[in-house]
């Protein structure tokens, strides 16, 4: 597919045992990674949200439009928590029933004695979604209009993304350039606002604190589409960072 500048897209975690913490989300970092290396689509925005039908259907209706896409995990299983495909049918207001693909995909892999009721609930969804195949367990994910819906489990997700890829319209990878700097946030503040004002339109500048080595240091991260304008951000950086006399700290 052609590629356009900006492409953007949200993630809604769906699932009450993320908010309670007995599971801890990894699917987050590896989606937003995964999209802005192989796509070209940044995130900008992440929910996570509770298994109940009302709230998940307002935040797809929400985030559909909001986003050129949305990704979401969880509740497309077998149990009677899993209701992420039922409620996005509603969301869209189109039919929710047993995909013919998907059932005969699920048939297939089980067999027709061990297909009992839990793994027939997987093949119910929009049926006119198109589905997103899963070569880890069979159970395909599946395609709303622009809403993508991934299982919860990492490593099924892990597997399934690059079937997504196909259906992306792809924009321009954001590159970042990281400085890492002996210093506290106050002593270059009032410089990187400038800087950041100085080149608001292509690039978008961050500071993060850390710990190390037993001192307090800044991590200055620069993103952008142009490559040539980090290079521009990273010279007009070293120009603040040799005026204040603060060591760099290469890793």
């Amino acid at each position: 597919m052609k590629k356009k500048k900006k492409v953007n897209a949200a993630i809604l975690i769906i699932g009450n045992e993320i908010l309670s913490g007995r599971t801890q989300d990894k699917n987050i970092a590896f989606i937003s990674n995964w999209l802005n290396t192989n796509c070209g689509i940044s995130v900008f925005e992440v929910r996570i949200i509770p298994d109940v039908e009302k709230i998940i259907v307002k935040n797809i209706r929400f985030l559909s439009k909001q986003f050129d896409y949305v990704f979401t995990t969880g509740g497309i299983g077998p149990t009677h928590d899993d209701i992420t495909a039922l409620s996005i049918a509603k969301a869209f207001k189109v039919k929710y029933g047993y995909h013919k693909e998907a059932f005969k995909i699920l048939e297939s892999y089980y067999g027709e004695k061990k297909f009992n009721d839990g793994r027939k609930k997987m093949a119910k969804m929009p049926i006119t979604a198109k589905l997103i195949y899963n070569p880890s367990s069979a159970a395909p994910g599946f395609i709303t209009k622009n809403v993508f819906s991934l299982p919860g489990v990492p490593s099924i997700l892990n597997s399934m993304i690059e079937n997504c890829k196909r259906y992306l319209v792809k924009g321009l990878k954001v590159h970042s350039k990281t400085i890492n700097l002996f210093t506290v946030e106050s002593n270059i503040s009032k410089q990187l606002g400038l800087i950041q004002n100085k080149y608001k339109k292509f690039v978008d500048i961050g500071s993060y604190p850390f710990f190390r080595l037993g001192k307090i240091g800044v991590s200055i991260v620069s993103r952008s589409t142009s490559k040539i304008k980090l290079k521009k951000v990273s010279k007009d950086l070293m120009k603040v960072i040799k005026s204040k006399k603060i060591k760099v700290l290469k890793i």
